[in-house]
This record gives structure tokens, sequence and C-alpha cells, in this order.
């Protein structure tokens, strides 16, 4: 099995929701939201893909400075090829795209966490997040800042 991995900063929307729905990521992520779905890819600093015979099979959307830190916000592999590396590849791509030099920080599903541990990644337990808000029909969070 060949994948070819390359950066793909022009990822169309259908193939990005299309993957997310046959990895577990779907869950978590707006793919009832086109515009937050093109937001997110659009916004991304780095896009990796994963491709076998063409079929887009993996992503990694992060947002990263290139000098401090780098946030893996997507991992998302088909679960048709799950457990052939192709996860932990894009990870070691995405940190090198983006500089070792980064702290490479991703947050975990609850159930990829043992995954994660398995890549000897280190844990941080004092991770905090503020929700998303509802977004009104300008395509902006409500009003202005105060």
């Amino acid at each position: 099995m060949t994948v070819l991995y390359q950066l793909q900063p022009n990822l169309s929307e259908s193939e990005f929701v299309a993957l997310l729905r046959r990895s577990t990521l779907a869950r978590r992520r707006p793919i009832d939201e086109p515009e937050t779905i093109e937001q997110m890819l659009r916004g991304a600093d780095i896009l990796l893909t994963a491709r076998l015979k063409g079929q887009l099979v993996g992503v990694a959307r992060s947002i990263t400075d290139h000098a401090y830190c780098t946030y893996l916000s997507d991992l998302a592999v088909d679960v048709d090829y799950q457990r052939q590396g192709i996860g932990k590849e894009l990870i070691r791509r995405t940190h090198q795209a983006a500089g070792l030099g980064t702290t490479l920080i991703l947050l975990s599903a609850p159930a990829a966490v043992g995954y994660y541990e398995h890549l000897q990644m280190d844990r941080h337990e004092a991770c905090f997040t503020i929700p998303r808000q509802p977004i009104t029909k300008s395509g902006r969070e409500g009003g202005a800042i105060p």
C-alpha cells in the first residue's frame, strides 16, 4: 500500500466532509454548516492529506505560527484505513511542515486518548476551552467587542 501524502491547501469542502463522515470525527464537527467548513479549510495554515489510489483516506488540518506552536485541530482517517500508520504519519509530517521548533498541540476525543499515548505524545491535564458561540446570519459571532 503506497499512501501519497501532500500539502493540499485547496481541499474541497465536499471531499473533507465526506472523509469526516468516513472517520469518527463527523460527530464532533459542524458538517451541516457549509460556511463554517469552508472557513475552517481556508483558515488553516497546514492542510495535509493522505491518499490511496487517489482516494482521500486521511487529513490533518492545523493552525501554526511556524515558530512556537502548532494546533492540530483535525486528524481524521477513514475507519477502513485506521491502524495502518496513516494518522501517525500525518502527525509527523504536520509537525515537520510547521517546524520541529514548534510544540504540536491537539485536543483528543475521549476514545482516542489511548492512541495518542501509544504514540508517546505528552499528556497535558490543564486544557481549558470556551465553547463555540452561535453564528449569526452575517456569518460572524455576535456583536462588537465590549
